[in-house]
Order: C-alpha cells, then structure tokens, then sequence
C-alpha cells in the first residue's frame, strides 16, 4: 500500500476495513531507515466478534458488517455487532468462532487462522474450534507447515500440531520463505533453516525476508541484498530498500525513491516522493503529491492525478477521486465508479467496501453482494 511513511501506512491500513493488529518482528516497512518506526509483520486481524446475520426484509438487500477484511483461502472474517465469523464467497456464514472470550481473528493461512483471547494468541481450525489452544505472547500464520510464536520472551516455531519445532531462543523471527527465516539474537541479524540450524550467519544489523531469491539486509546504515547462500550479491549502499517484487526492487537515496534490477543497476533512477512495489507490471508512485502508475521502464503509464491509488490486484486497483474510492484497470481506465468510503483490494474476485460506516463485498462489475430472504 503506498504511503510516504511507516505511521501513514499503518494509520491507512487501520482505516481499511478493519481495525489491523500489528505483530512487531523483524522490523520491515515502508522505510527501514531514517529513523520510521520499524514493523515489519503487520497481521490483518478482525476487531471483536463471534457472529450473526439477520436477514432482511426485502429481497437482494446488499449484505453489510460492521468491519471486514479480504478473502483468503475462500474465506474473510466478517464482524456484525459483537458476533465473528467467517463467511464464502456467497455471504454464507461458513465458519462461527466457537469460544466467546475470542476478541480478534486474523485470515486463515494453510487451513489455520490465528486468534487472540484476552492478551494470548492461538490458532482456531475451520469448525471455528481451537486447533492450538491459546498461549503464545505473538504468532504469525502458517508457512509451509511452520509458524513463527512467541513462547515466553523468546521467539520460536511450530507445527501445526502445537509442537515446538525450532525451541524458542531467539529475540526475533520472520517466517520462512525459500527455506530460509530471518532471525535477531543478541543485536544481530542471520539465517536459519527449517531444522534450526543456522545457514547464513548472525552477522548484519537488519534482515529481512527472502523474496525472488534475494533478501534486504542492513550494514553500517545502508542497505543492499544477499542471496540464498548468504553472497552479497548488491553491495549496501542505499538509504533505504525493499524486496523484489517482478525482478526489480524499489530503492531510497535520501529522500527521493526508484528501482533496481537484480544486477543493482537503476532501471528507474531516484524521483519520486515515494514508490511503491510492482504489481501485474505496474507500480504506485508519488509525483507533484499525487499518485499515477509507471511500468518497468519508467513511462508513466496512468497519469499522477489521483488522491491516492493501491497496488493492482486481480487486474483492478483502487483510487480515491474527490473523496470517494472506486477502481481503475490496468489500462487505467475508471472500472468502477467511485462512490464508496473507502475500499480494499480484490482478493479471490472480490474487493471490501465501506458504504457509509459499514462494509461490504463487491464483485468485479461494481455489484455488491446481497443477501435474500427465505
């Protein structure tokens, strides 16, 4: 999501839909330097509910909550005054949080959803039912079969059992991703494998999580990349950087951002208030305060004119027009109007909506999902 600072963008994606509970780790974000406050693992989390839907009096009344978040693995967690729950691609309530003291849900993550009561996390199955009681301080979602957790003061993984499979020794962890997880102990920044051994040692100042085969890490206040064998393969020498996302990677040089390759060459050198990832071969930028689109080569394909604008999702991004949210294509065409109050990303083919102060779900033509009587 582009925003120009670490707060903005936390603050921007409490207002999406939903209030997010923000798991800090590894610190990773909108800018990892220059003093932002540094989150790195941000959970989409439901505030309060366990759940129930009334059905309406008239047909087709579009179906409303009171927060939503975006679909995953077929679901999103839906609240509707102090109920949760999750609900299909229908609207259909597929899944009821069975123990009432559940204040917080997050999406499910290989078949598992954290959950939080009172000040513990744990991990609740699709019956709506503890799969792995409450005790963790911290949790992620599952990642081929691991899960980051705080157990204690030191942080570990598990299975999906409950089982401890890398014991808890370490001051940070970021979840595993080309075999590989960032770990913090003792000021120091490396990586382990999934049997626990370390794999690149505990030797950099900031770490981040592997993405396309490369992984950010920070020595001496600047930034460069490592490769899956540990190799420097771009040399630390910007003020901030981020992972490679479609084989470039957004990159800081004081205050102005731009892009390079895997090379470390710039392919869009250094202009812009602020950039955001490529996504379906574009990305967000911030030019003369407004946002507009540019593709790999740098050409500014749609037009800096909005207020704010997203990373395309499924072909679509939303934009905010006079105030109000709606959606462009990638051709940067107006998709769907902008008439709602703020809006979410499409997921699994469908976006959350906020219509006056509720939420709801639209499909791709603008069409927001109704429920009918029975």
């Amino acid at each position: 999501m582009p925003l120009p600072t670490a707060p903005v963008q936390l603050a921007k994606g409490c207002i999406l839909g939903f209030t997010w509970g923000c798991t800090l780790w590894i610190p990773q974000g909108c800018d990892r330097a220059g003093g932002n406050p540094q989150v790195m693992a941000v959970v989409p989390i439901v505030q309060t509910y366990p759940f129930q839907l009334e059905k309406s009096n008239e047909m087709n009344q579009p179906l409303l909550f009171d927060a939503a978040s975006d679909f995953a693995e077929g679901l999103a967690a839906v609240r509707l005054g102090d109920r949760l729950g999750y609900i299909d691609h229908q609207g259909n309530l597929t899944v009821a949080v069975a123990d009432p003291n559940v204040g917080i849900s997050a999406d499910f993550s290989e078949d598992l959803a954290i959950a939080r009561a009172g000040d513990y996390y744990g991990y609740i199955d699709r019956t709506g039912h503890w799969a792995i009681e409450v005790q963790f301080k911290q949790a992620k979602g599952f990642v081929n079969g691991l899960a980051a957790v705080q157990g204690g003061s030191k942080y570990g993984f598990i299975n999906k059992q409950g089982e401890w499979i890398i014991e808890p020794q370490y001051d940070l962890v970021e979840s595993f991703s080309f075999g590989l997880a960032a770990v913090k102990l003792d000021d120091h920044y490396g990586y382990i494998d999934t049997a626990g051994r370390v794999a690149i040692p505990l030797e950099f100042k900031d770490a981040w999580r592997f993405a396309e085969q490369f992984a950010v890490v920070r020595q001496d206040n600047r930034h460069g990349y490592i490769n899956v064998q540990g190799e420097t393969v771009i040399p630390p020498r910007f003020d901030g950087a981020f992972s490679f996302s479609e084989g470039v990677a957004r990159v800081r040089m004081g205050s102005q951002w731009g892009y390079i390759n895997s090379a470390g060459d710039y392919v869009i050198e250094p202009q812009y208030g602020f950039a955001s990832d490529f996504s379906e071969g574009l990305a967000v930028v911030l030019s003369n305060g407004k946002w507009g689109y540019v593709d790999t080569t740098g050409e500014i394909v749609i037009e800096a004119e909005f207020d704010y604008a997203s990373d395309f999702s499924e072909g679509f991004a939303s934009v905010q027009i006079d105030g109000r949210y709606g959606y462009i294509d990638t051709a940067g065409n107006l998709a769907i109007a902008p008439t709602f109050h703020n809006s979410g990303p499409f997921k699994e083919g469908l976006a959350r909506v906020q219509v006056g102060q509720q939420w709801g779900y639209i499909n791709t033509s603008g069409t927001l999902i109704a429920t009918q009587t029975q």
